[in-house]
């Protein structure tokens, strides 16, 4: 109405008052959400095609849907429980592809598949590598005790449903002295970082490495001297196969460089079957300088290579003291290792297969190495 501004008593000031910022307070609310799950990998959801014990509500959501479906003709819209690996640290479509120089040192094959644990949207898993290492999902951990690796803790969710798997869980764990300790699922939650655990998990200590000098001076006290080392494999299951192979083929231990490279996990420690407690295993600083360390001690250098000089079965150099240089997954061997081997081997193939697993080929490596010195030593 005209003539309002002019009344007496007038408010001269905004009701709202200044506005006030949030000093950064909410600015976490703003960050991205990480990955949301598939459908299928969502055990709340009706699509649900995961391998962890089906909820009994997702069991009633599918049983509603296929009712319908049977009423109205159609297919169900529904997941096939397990038929997808969804725990934690197993195969499912996580293994490391076959590609050109996957394991005999070729250059091409990219990884196809994701790798590492299942993460929750909006919650990150970041374990120091100086910190004891939590082991989780039923499978994971029930192998893990079976396989002997050092543990010190068994965390067990207030609540779980007990099956086979966690009842031999928790006996394992009790045979062995390690201290079961049942809590919240919320403080598991917390410990694992949002790592879907299946209510159970394993606390194992931090890997204790061997000193590569002393490594070395102990391979050369035996008569045949034979070292693994890895050039840039990420993979723990790799290493842990590895080291299992070293075990097996008589090396007395295997080395591989700080950065860039898998060391040993939990996950190691279960694939390589308990070697990782016989076999010494060393962290070196630089990998190149360690190689050319072993070179001037005496021992032959000799690294995998799809394009190698020399055939395997024609290395005559298996007789005496070695060093198998094993490169990564996906690229091989490094340019500066590669120039510090004094022979490169590839492993010959009849079929049209271009190159084999890391592991595998370090398997076929020692296992050659192993046949020639039984004959000629």
């Amino acid at each position: 109405m005209a003539g309002n501004s002019q009344r007496r008593g007038r408010r001269l000031t905004s009701k709202a008052g200044a506005p006030k910022g949030t000093g950064g307070k909410n600015k976490d609310s703003l960050a991205g959400r990480g990955r949301t799950l598939p459908a299928d990998e969502r055990p709340w959801h009706k699509g649900y095609s995961g391998t962890e014990k089906l909820p009994q509500r997702t069991a009633w959501k599918q049983d509603k849907e296929r009712r319908a479906a049977v009423e109205e003709g159609r297919a169900p819209k529904i997941g096939q429980p397990g038929s997808k690996d969804t725990t934690w640290g197993r195969g499912g479509g996580r293994g490391v592809p076959v590609g050109r120089g996957a394991a005999t040192g070729g250059r091409g094959g990219k990884p196809t598949s994701r790798s590492g644990p299942r993460v929750t949207p909006g919650r990150k898993s970041n374990p120091s590598k100086d910190t004891p290492e939590l082991l989780v999902g039923r499978n994971p951990v029930l192998e893990a005790l079976r396989a002997n690796v050092p543990a010190t803790a068994l965390y067990t969710a207030q609540g779980i449903d007990m099956d086979d798997r966690i009842n031999e869980i928790i006996r394992t764990a009790a045979d062995r002295g390690i201290a079961n300790l049942e809590i919240s699922r919320a403080e598991l939650d917390r410990m694992t970082g949002g790592v879907l655990h299946q209510g159970v998990g394993l606390q194992v200590p931090p890997f204790a490495y061997q000193p590569f000098e002393d490594m070395v001076a102990a391979a050369l006290e035996q008569q045949a001297p034979l070292l693994v080392a890895l050039d840039g494999v990420t993979d723990p299951r790799n290493l842990g196969a590895v080291i299992r192979s070293a075990a097996a083929f008589g090396a007395q231990g295997v080395f591989v460089p700080e950065r860039r490279a898998a060391g040993i996990t939990a996950t190691a420690w279960r694939t390589s079957a308990g070697a990782a407690a016989r076999v010494p295993v060393a962290q070196v600083t630089n990998l190149t300088r360690s190689l050319k360390a072993c070179r001037d001690a005496g021992f032959m250098v000799v690294g995998l290579d799809a394009d190698g000089d020399t055939d395997l079965y024609n290395l005559e150099a298996a007789v005496g003291p070695l060093v198998v240089v094993v490169g990564s997954e996906g690229r091989g061997l490094s340019r500066l290792v590669g120039e510090t081997c004094d022979l490169t081997v590839s492993i010959p193939m009849i079929s049209e297969v271009e190159s084999l697993n890391a592991s595998v080929a370090a398997a076929v490596a020692l296992a050659e190495v192993a046949r020639r010195r039984s004959v000629e030593l």
